[in-house]
Protein backbone atom coordinates (compact mmCIF):
# COMPACT_ATOMS: atom_id res chain seq x y z
CA UNK A 1 0.00 0.00 0.00
CA UNK A 2 1.65 3.78 -0.93
CA UNK A 3 2.18 6.09 1.88
CA UNK A 4 -0.31 8.23 0.24
CA UNK A 5 -3.17 5.53 0.21
CA UNK A 6 -2.06 4.55 4.03
CA UNK A 7 -3.03 8.64 4.93
CA UNK A 8 -6.18 8.49 2.75
CA UNK A 9 -6.83 5.80 4.94
CA UNK A 10 -6.03 7.70 8.33
CA UNK A 11 -8.42 10.34 7.24
CA UNK A 12 -11.65 7.85 6.63
CA UNK A 13 -10.73 6.37 10.09
CA UNK A 14 -12.58 7.86 13.34
CA UNK A 15 -10.05 10.42 15.41
CA UNK A 16 -8.01 13.07 15.12
CA UNK A 17 -4.76 12.62 12.75
CA UNK A 18 -1.64 14.01 15.21
CA UNK A 19 1.28 14.69 12.82
CA UNK A 20 3.87 16.62 14.77
CA UNK A 21 7.10 19.01 12.64
CA UNK A 22 9.71 17.58 11.13
CA UNK A 23 13.02 18.92 9.34
CA UNK A 24 15.40 16.35 8.30
CA UNK A 25 15.75 12.50 8.15
CA UNK A 26 16.30 12.05 12.18
CA UNK A 27 13.59 13.83 12.97
CA UNK A 28 11.60 12.10 10.67
CA UNK A 29 12.91 9.18 11.49
CA UNK A 30 12.08 10.16 15.64
CA UNK A 31 8.67 10.62 14.95
CA UNK A 32 8.47 6.92 13.19
CA UNK A 33 10.03 5.70 15.80
CA UNK A 34 7.68 7.32 18.64
CA UNK A 35 4.38 5.92 17.03
CA UNK A 36 3.15 8.30 14.88
CA UNK A 37 0.96 7.42 12.10
CA UNK A 38 2.18 10.83 9.96
CA UNK A 39 4.56 13.36 9.89
CA UNK A 40 4.46 17.28 8.68
CA UNK A 41 7.12 18.60 6.61
CA UNK A 42 7.43 22.35 8.10
CA UNK A 43 8.60 25.05 5.52
CA UNK A 44 9.47 27.27 8.11
CA UNK A 45 11.45 24.66 10.06
CA UNK A 46 13.29 24.11 6.62
CA UNK A 47 14.39 27.83 6.33
CA UNK A 48 15.36 28.46 9.94
CA UNK A 49 17.60 24.47 9.80
CA UNK A 50 19.18 24.73 6.08
CA UNK A 51 19.03 29.26 6.27
CA UNK A 52 19.36 29.90 9.66
CA UNK A 53 16.71 32.60 8.47
CA UNK A 54 12.63 33.19 8.57
CA UNK A 55 10.10 31.81 6.65
CA UNK A 56 9.52 34.41 4.41
CA UNK A 57 9.67 33.02 0.82
CA UNK A 58 13.59 32.57 0.98
CA UNK A 59 13.48 28.42 0.05
CA UNK A 60 12.89 27.15 -3.38
CA UNK A 61 11.18 24.07 -4.47
CA UNK A 62 14.25 21.92 -4.82
CA UNK A 63 15.37 22.91 -1.62
CA UNK A 64 12.09 21.42 -0.08
CA UNK A 65 12.23 18.15 -2.77
CA UNK A 66 15.81 17.61 -1.35
CA UNK A 67 14.88 17.13 2.20
CA UNK A 68 11.70 15.11 1.62
CA UNK A 69 13.29 12.45 -0.54
CA UNK A 70 15.96 12.35 2.65
CA UNK A 71 13.01 11.87 4.78
CA UNK A 72 11.30 8.90 2.34
CA UNK A 73 14.40 7.19 2.29
CA UNK A 74 14.39 6.86 6.16
CA UNK A 75 10.59 6.45 6.93
CA UNK A 76 7.71 4.76 5.69
CA UNK A 77 4.89 6.45 7.87
CA UNK A 78 2.86 9.22 5.29
CA UNK A 79 4.72 12.44 5.29
CA UNK A 80 2.40 16.06 4.63
CA UNK A 81 4.46 18.66 2.90
CA UNK A 82 4.58 22.54 3.02
CA UNK A 83 4.87 23.23 -0.84
CA UNK A 84 3.83 27.22 0.53
CA UNK A 85 2.58 29.02 -2.79
CA UNK A 86 3.17 26.01 -4.96
CA UNK A 87 6.47 29.00 -5.86
CA UNK A 88 4.89 30.51 -8.73
CA UNK A 89 1.65 30.29 -10.50
CA UNK A 90 -0.48 27.54 -11.63
CA UNK A 91 2.32 25.77 -13.97
CA UNK A 92 4.85 26.20 -10.78
CA UNK A 93 2.12 24.46 -8.72
CA UNK A 94 2.23 21.25 -11.48
CA UNK A 95 5.92 21.25 -11.52
CA UNK A 96 5.97 21.34 -7.39
CA UNK A 97 3.45 18.71 -6.82
CA UNK A 98 4.82 16.03 -9.61
CA UNK A 99 8.56 16.60 -8.06
CA UNK A 100 7.16 16.29 -4.23
CA UNK A 101 4.93 13.25 -5.33
CA UNK A 102 8.70 11.52 -6.86
CA UNK A 103 10.20 12.66 -3.82
CA UNK A 104 8.07 10.86 -1.79
CA UNK A 105 5.04 13.19 -0.70
CA UNK A 106 1.60 12.10 0.19
CA UNK A 107 0.02 14.93 0.72
CA UNK A 108 0.93 18.48 -0.33
CA UNK A 109 -0.06 21.82 0.93
CA UNK A 110 -0.87 24.64 -0.97
CA UNK A 111 -1.67 28.69 0.07
CA UNK A 112 -3.06 31.38 -0.95
CA UNK A 113 -0.79 34.02 -0.48
CA UNK A 114 0.98 36.12 -2.64
CA UNK A 115 4.94 35.56 -3.53
CA UNK A 116 6.72 36.14 -1.68
CA UNK A 117 4.71 34.44 1.04
CA UNK A 118 5.68 34.37 4.90
CA UNK A 119 4.55 32.30 8.15
CA UNK A 120 1.04 31.96 8.36
CA UNK A 121 1.44 33.80 12.33
CA UNK A 122 3.64 36.83 11.06
CA UNK A 123 1.97 39.93 10.12
CA UNK A 124 1.66 41.53 6.23
CA UNK A 125 0.59 38.84 4.51
CA UNK A 126 -1.44 39.08 1.16
CA UNK A 127 -3.62 37.26 -0.63
CA UNK A 128 -3.92 36.26 -4.23
CA UNK A 129 -7.42 36.41 -6.27
CA UNK A 130 -9.50 33.08 -4.91
CA UNK A 131 -9.75 32.42 -9.16
CA UNK A 132 -5.88 31.83 -8.78
CA UNK A 133 -5.86 29.86 -6.24
CA UNK A 134 -8.83 28.03 -7.93
CA UNK A 135 -6.92 27.53 -10.59
CA UNK A 136 -3.68 26.08 -8.86
CA UNK A 137 -6.08 23.49 -6.71
CA UNK A 138 -6.99 22.04 -10.45
CA UNK A 139 -3.16 22.22 -11.43
CA UNK A 140 -2.34 20.66 -8.22
CA UNK A 141 -5.36 17.74 -8.57
CA UNK A 142 -4.13 17.63 -12.63
CA UNK A 143 -0.77 17.27 -12.09
CA UNK A 144 -0.60 14.08 -9.21
CA UNK A 145 0.02 10.92 -10.94
CA UNK A 146 -0.95 9.05 -7.61
CA UNK A 147 -5.17 9.46 -7.24
CA UNK A 148 -4.32 9.44 -3.20
CA UNK A 149 -2.18 12.36 -3.19
CA UNK A 150 -3.70 14.77 -0.73
CA UNK A 151 -4.17 18.16 -1.80
CA UNK A 152 -4.27 20.69 1.39
CA UNK A 153 -5.64 23.90 0.21
CA UNK A 154 -4.78 26.66 3.10
CA UNK A 155 -6.23 30.23 3.48
CA UNK A 156 -4.39 33.28 4.97
CA UNK A 157 -7.64 34.99 4.78
CA UNK A 158 -8.59 35.77 8.53
CA UNK A 159 -5.37 37.64 9.47
CA UNK A 160 -5.62 39.93 5.99
CA UNK A 161 -9.48 40.12 5.56
CA UNK A 162 -11.10 38.44 8.46
CA UNK A 163 -13.19 35.03 9.44
CA UNK A 164 -15.65 35.68 6.90
CA UNK A 165 -13.67 35.71 3.87
CA UNK A 166 -11.70 32.97 5.06
CA UNK A 167 -14.95 30.90 5.30
CA UNK A 168 -15.81 31.87 1.64
CA UNK A 169 -12.63 31.01 -0.02
CA UNK A 170 -12.69 27.64 1.80
CA UNK A 171 -16.27 26.60 0.75
CA UNK A 172 -14.68 27.63 -2.57
CA UNK A 173 -11.73 25.42 -2.27
CA UNK A 174 -14.10 22.67 -1.04
CA UNK A 175 -16.01 23.02 -4.51
CA UNK A 176 -12.30 22.71 -6.62
CA UNK A 177 -11.80 19.86 -5.36
CA UNK A 178 -9.44 20.37 -2.21
CA UNK A 179 -9.01 17.00 -0.08
CA UNK A 180 -8.17 18.69 3.08
CA UNK A 181 -9.01 22.58 4.57
CA UNK A 182 -6.40 24.41 6.18
CA UNK A 183 -7.92 27.72 7.79
CA UNK A 184 -4.45 29.48 9.16
CA UNK A 185 -4.57 31.37 12.18
CA UNK A 186 -7.85 31.45 13.87
CA UNK A 187 -7.29 34.31 16.93
CA UNK A 188 -9.06 32.49 19.43
CA UNK A 189 -11.74 29.48 20.83
CA UNK A 190 -14.70 30.98 18.99
CA UNK A 191 -13.25 31.61 15.44
CA UNK A 192 -11.76 27.98 15.78
CA UNK A 193 -15.45 26.64 16.82
CA UNK A 194 -16.89 28.70 13.89
CA UNK A 195 -14.47 27.17 11.16
CA UNK A 196 -15.39 23.72 12.99
CA UNK A 197 -19.18 23.75 12.47
CA UNK A 198 -18.96 25.34 9.33
CA UNK A 199 -16.38 23.68 7.08
CA UNK A 200 -15.89 20.43 9.18
CA UNK A 201 -18.98 18.30 7.90
CA UNK A 202 -17.79 18.98 4.50
CA UNK A 203 -14.08 18.48 4.72
CA UNK A 204 -11.32 17.33 6.97
CA UNK A 205 -9.54 20.69 8.38
CA UNK A 206 -6.39 21.11 9.42
CA UNK A 207 -5.65 23.00 12.92
CA UNK A 208 -2.39 24.21 13.01
CA UNK A 209 -0.95 24.18 16.71
CA UNK A 210 2.28 26.90 16.86
CA UNK A 211 3.52 27.28 20.62
CA UNK A 212 3.52 31.46 21.15
CA UNK A 213 1.36 31.94 17.63
CA UNK A 214 -1.82 33.33 16.98
CA UNK A 215 -3.88 30.52 17.54
CA UNK A 216 -4.58 29.24 21.31
CA UNK A 217 -2.70 26.00 21.98
CA UNK A 218 -5.80 22.40 22.26
CA UNK A 219 -4.91 19.00 22.46
CA UNK A 220 -5.80 16.80 19.32
CA UNK A 221 -9.20 15.46 20.99
CA UNK A 222 -9.98 19.03 22.32
CA UNK A 223 -9.90 20.09 18.12
CA UNK A 224 -11.50 16.76 17.05
CA UNK A 225 -14.46 17.83 19.26
CA UNK A 226 -14.56 21.19 17.55
CA UNK A 227 -14.46 19.51 13.74
CA UNK A 228 -10.89 19.42 13.08
CA UNK A 229 -9.60 16.17 11.99
CA UNK A 230 -5.85 16.77 11.17
CA UNK A 231 -3.66 18.67 13.78
CA UNK A 232 -0.07 19.63 13.03
CA UNK A 233 2.52 20.85 15.66
CA UNK A 234 5.09 22.28 12.37
CA UNK A 235 7.87 23.62 14.94
CA UNK A 236 8.15 22.43 18.52
CA UNK A 237 10.55 19.97 17.41
CA UNK A 238 12.67 22.62 16.06
CA UNK A 239 11.83 24.69 19.63
CA UNK A 240 12.82 21.74 21.94
CA UNK A 241 16.06 21.08 19.59
CA UNK A 242 17.21 24.82 19.61
CA UNK A 243 16.72 25.79 23.18
CA UNK A 244 18.21 22.35 24.40
CA UNK A 245 21.24 23.80 21.77
CA UNK A 246 21.44 26.78 23.63
CA UNK A 247 21.52 25.52 26.95
CA UNK A 248 24.39 22.79 25.61
CA UNK A 249 26.41 25.65 24.47
CA UNK A 250 25.75 27.84 27.52
CA UNK A 251 27.29 24.94 29.76
CA UNK A 252 30.04 24.31 27.18
CA UNK A 253 30.90 27.34 27.15
CA UNK A 254 30.93 28.00 31.51
CA UNK A 255 32.26 24.81 31.87
CA UNK A 256 34.44 23.95 29.13
CA UNK A 257 33.03 20.44 28.97
CA UNK A 258 30.01 18.18 28.55
CA UNK A 259 30.16 16.45 31.63
CA UNK A 260 27.72 18.38 33.50
CA UNK A 261 25.11 18.01 31.03
CA UNK A 262 25.64 14.25 29.39
CA UNK A 263 22.52 12.86 31.43
CA UNK A 264 20.50 15.21 29.08
CA UNK A 265 21.85 13.48 25.77
CA UNK A 266 22.44 11.07 23.97
CA UNK A 267 25.43 9.28 24.20
CA UNK A 268 27.85 7.87 21.37
CA UNK A 269 26.17 4.18 21.53
CA UNK A 270 22.43 5.23 22.47
CA UNK A 271 22.58 7.77 19.19
CA UNK A 272 23.96 5.13 17.23
CA UNK A 273 21.02 2.29 18.47
CA UNK A 274 18.55 5.49 17.50
CA UNK A 275 19.60 5.24 13.72
CA UNK A 276 20.10 2.00 13.03
CA UNK A 277 24.04 2.25 13.01
CA UNK A 278 24.83 -1.78 13.98
CA UNK A 279 22.04 -3.05 11.13
CA UNK A 280 23.34 -0.70 8.24
CA UNK A 281 27.05 -2.03 9.02
CA UNK A 282 25.23 -5.79 8.97
CA UNK A 283 23.54 -5.03 6.38
CA UNK A 284 26.84 -4.19 4.00
CA UNK A 285 28.85 -6.71 5.30
CA UNK A 286 27.04 -8.81 3.32
CA UNK A 287 27.98 -7.21 0.22
CA UNK A 288 31.73 -6.93 1.69
CA UNK A 289 34.41 -8.26 -0.89
CA UNK A 290 36.25 -11.65 0.79
CA UNK A 291 40.04 -12.37 -0.12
Amino acid sequence: MSHARKFRQQLAAPGPIVAPGCFDGLTALLIEQAGFGCAYLSGASIAFTRLGRPDIGLTTMTEVANVISNIRERVDIPLLVDGDTGFGNALNVKRTVRLFERMGASGIQLEDQTLPKRCGHLDGKQLVPVGEMLGKIRAAQDARLDADTVIIARTDAIAVTGLDEALERGNAYIEAGADVLFIESPLDDEQLTVVGQTLGSSIPLLANMVEGGKTPLHSADELAALGFKVVIFPGAMLRMISRAGSEYLAALYRDGTTAGIIERMFDFKTLNKVIGTDTMLADGDQYAYKK
